[in-house]
């Protein structure tokens, strides 16, 4: 696959972000990709392996190894060498339909089982994804194509994430009648809400979605099924199958003294409403939260976590901290994280890279707990006082943490940002429609069946694996749609 030598002949090439001054003042996307001469010669890096462990999408220790999509990823990167474009998007569009979001916000565990990156930089396979496909929509190759025949069975999805979003499309395709119901004001879940523009331009969301309109799959908005009974009632009723996609959106609190504090607010809020707003093109909505000219704090240090640096820093703020309780990951691979596993290393993400750039510091603080947080007269959050803490490991090899004494610091905050990821689904959801819950707060159903307890009643993507990848989620909504069609089929 590409150019037998091409990985001794070209270095890994990336595109070039926009630099972090310059970004900062708006919220357009500022990775730019490369040329297409560029990009040819990164095709031409994929080497002839024997075995493409980059598109084995299994799970070692808990992290994906390779594509979760089973992406045909030495294809598609042969292609491109060839410059057989057309025949790139076909083996790409095989497996995965929305490559415009993998391209963009997927880390990219293809890579970290890239057999070249054992001694040398991985192949840009997610770069080549996302050209492929954009290449494609510039060139006008990307139209609808609606269902030759339809078979006059009707499914309906709840939640327009990436999982309702793939399941919908495959339903479409296998010539259901689909119906999509958002309970926000706009399509897309995560994917408009919780990911925030400059990673994910919104426009091309709607892109898609306008496509899949087109396609016959019809949306509806502000449809909260959940918490209306009557339009339940009707789904129930008027559906031969119904798939929750809801995701995990129950947010991770933290249980400690002045919680309850105006100016802490969970990190999901802050990025909804600042997307919402600039969507808008207007800041009256009541739940909007602006950091401008305030201390930042944000407790959690993941995608999320990264997001509010990055947009805090857009708003003006006055200086951001990040509390990580973890260790610091190490600057390379470890002996117990060989290759092919996801890398666990230490990386400085972009908005690291901004507050680094603008505020002239790393906001990164590691093995840090909040203890406390203390209020003024009014009721609003002036301070947290935080805590180092130690991991250690018992007998029996469990590991927790303990607090170092005397190690504890009063910092000034004006917002408190909660971005310690989620646990499981919202619980009127699953109540609604009595589907059972496992041990871990999400909807109950087996993998490859995703059929709950609740006959006609499927569940896919976060709202039954937990919180994952976007990648992840669009697996399990195109197997969903396998499950319900051969459901609806023996039922027959």
């Amino acid at each position: 696959m590409g150019k037998p030598t091409g990985f001794l002949e070209f270095e890994r090439k990336v595109g070039i972000n926009t630099p972090a001054k310059e970004r900062i003042t708006h919220y357009n996307e500022f990775h730019n990709l490369l040329s297409e001469d560029e990009q040819v010669k990164q095709g031409a890096r994929c080497m002839d392996c024997g075995v493409p462990f980059c598109q084995s999408g299994i799970l070692i220790n808990g992290m994906a190894s390779g594509c979760p999509l089973n992406n045909l990823i030495p294809e598609f990167n042969d292609l491109i060498y060839r410059e057989n474009w057309d025949l790139a998007l076909k083996r790409l569009l095989k497996t995965n339909p929305f490559p415009e979001f993998t391209g963009r916000v997927c880390p990219a565990p293809c890579e970290s089982a890239c057999t070249v990156s054992i001694n040398s930089p991985a192949v840009s396979i997610k770069e080549n994804e996302r050209y492929i496909i954009e290449k494609a929509f510039n060139d006008k190759k990307i139209v609808a194509t609606p269902p030759k025949y339809r078979n006059n069975k009707k499914v309906a999805v709840i939640g327009s994430g990436p999982a309702g979003l793939a399941s919908s499309y495959l339903l479409n395709k296998l010539g259901y009648s689909v119906e999509v119901y958002e309970r926000e004001d706009r399509i897309g879940g995560l994917l408009m809400y919780g990911i925030p523009n400059m990673k994910l331009d919104k426009d091309v969301v709607n892109r898609r979605v306008n496509l899949m309109e087109e396609e016959g799959i019809k949306f509806f908005t502000k449809s909260d099924i959940c918490k209306d009974n009557e339009l339940k009632e009707k789904v129930l009723e008027d559906y031969e199958a119904i798939v929750l996609a809801t995701g995990a959106t129950k947010p991770r609190d933290l249980n400690v003294r002045g919680r309850n504090l105006k100016g802490i607010e969970f990190a999901v809020n802050y990025l909804k409403e600042n997307t919402r707003q600039l969507l808008d093109n207007c800041n009256k909505s009541s739940n909007f939260i602006s950091c401008k000219d305030k201390n930042v704090l944000i407790i959690g240090g993941g995608d999320t976590g990264t997001d509010c640096v990055a947009t805090s820093i857009r708003q003006g703020c006055k200086s951001v901290i990040q509390l990580e309780i973890t260790n610091p990951l190490p600057k390379e691979r470890l002996s117990n994280n060989p290759w092919p596993q996801w890398s666990r290393t230490l990386k400085v993400d972009y908005g690291q890279e901004e507050a680094i750039e603008v505020l002239g510091y790393e906001p990164r603080r590691y093995c840090t707990s909040v203890k406390e947080f203390i209020g003024d007269e009014e009721g609003n959050v002036k301070s947290a006082i935080t805590v180092k803490v130690e991991w250690i490991k018992d007998e029996n090899g469990r590991v927790s943490f303990r607090e170092i004494p005397n190690s504890e610091e009063i910092l000034e905050v004006d917002v408190v940002l909660l971005a310690m990821g989620f646990l499981g689904t919202e619980k009127y959801i699953s109540n609604s429609f009595g589907v059972d819950l496992d041990n871990r707060g999400n909807i109950k159903a087996e993998y490859k069946n995703f059929i709950t307890n609740k006959e006609k009643i499927f569940v896919c993507g976060d709202a039954r694996r937990g919180q994952s990848l976007v990648v992840w989620a669009i697996r399990e909504g195109l197997e969903a749609a396998l499950s319900v069609d051969k459901y609806l089929q023996l039922k027959d």
